[in-house]
């Protein structure tokens, strides 16, 4: 004899087949299971399909040559040059016009309140951006007297340079000594990224372009360049604090021409320092591959 409650589960389970025919996603859905990989979207209510990826990874090779964005009051193409700092944010080592990339970027989307797309459009960008200024000191308050020191002038890239400009602070100066050390040691094989010598006859990857300047050392050299803009020549640069470096990373030391930053974010000494240098407590300025700030954890 068939009750009440039986008839009941019976009907749920005739329509549970029902869907499980015409529309296996959504069955599979109601059982917590998935027949196919899924991405879901920010309010849950439906789902990119793996099968989107290919798209995906096509439209962000073109992305990352061709969109059209403004930083600094001047105008941007593409993010190509930004493409190893993305890829360690998203946490894949891959090229971005790759499925890896596209399905990455789309969970770091999801993660961060983004439309997982999986494609790295102006929105996307503006907030990798934010997230890059968040991770630097935040600001430029000049340092005290006794809390700089004079590193050795084999440190830096200029063998030349005034010894007056050879000050950092003290705790950047450790920091920067251990990460150095172990980039020795992780490229020891790369005999050309750490040079002795005349630095225009050998490369000196990861030796020290510039370090401390006072506020106005920095204004000279504003008043050298007065159409710099703020891109190029910060007004109130966090050198100041001596907590800022500038860092030899192949190229024009510190050119901010497309061309030149491209090469420089291609280098093993940048890749080096996108992967570990965070590890010291050393964040990039994400628009000049050269510049690394100290923001030292509690």
């Amino acid at each position: 004899m068939i009750t009440q409650v039986n008839k009941v589960s019976m009907v749920r389970l005739a329509i549970l087949l029902g869907l499980a025919f015409y529309f296996p996603t959504a069955a599979s859905a109601v059982y917590g299971q998935s027949r196919s990989r899924v991405i879901r979207t920010v309010d849950s209510t439906r789902v990119v399909p793996a099968r989107s990826m290919p798209a995906a990874a096509m439209r962000n090779l073109h992305l990352s040559r061709t969109l059209s964005w403004t930083f600094g009051g001047k105008q941007q193409v593409g993010w190509e040059i930004y493409t190893p700092l993305i890829a360690h944010v998203i946490g894949v080592e891959a090229d971005a016009g790759s499925e890896e990339f596209a399905s990455a970027l789309s969970k770091w989307q999801l993660d961060n309140s983004l439309d997982p797309t999986g494609t790295l459009e102006l929105e996307t960008l503006q907030a990798l951006i934010g997230f890059w200024q968040r991770q630097r000191l935040g600001r430029s308050s000049p340092a005290s007297e006794d809390s700089l020191i004079s590193a050795p002038i084999a440190m830096f890239f200029d063998l030349t340079r005034d010894p007056g400009m050879l000050q950092l602070e003290r705790r950047t100066y450790v920091a920067y000594q251990r990460m150095f050390a172990a980039a020795e040691k992780d490229l020891k094989d790369r005999k050309e990224l750490i040079g002795k010598g005349d630095p225009v006859k050998e490369n000196r990857y990861l030796s020290i372009v510039s370090a401390y300047r006072s506020p106005a050392y920095q204004e000279a050299l504003r008043r050298k360049a007065p159409n710099a803009g703020r891109v190029a020549l910060a007004k109130f640069s966090a050198h100041s604090t001596g907590q800022a470096l500038d860092i030899y990373v192949g190229g024009e030391p510190v050119s901010t021409k497309d061309r030149n930053r491209l090469l420089q974010v291609q280098t093993p000494a940048y890749k080096w320092l996108v992967k570990n240098a965070n590890r010291f407590g050393f964040y990039n300025y994400f628009y000049e591959p050269w510049h690394w700030e100290y923001v030292p954890t509690p």
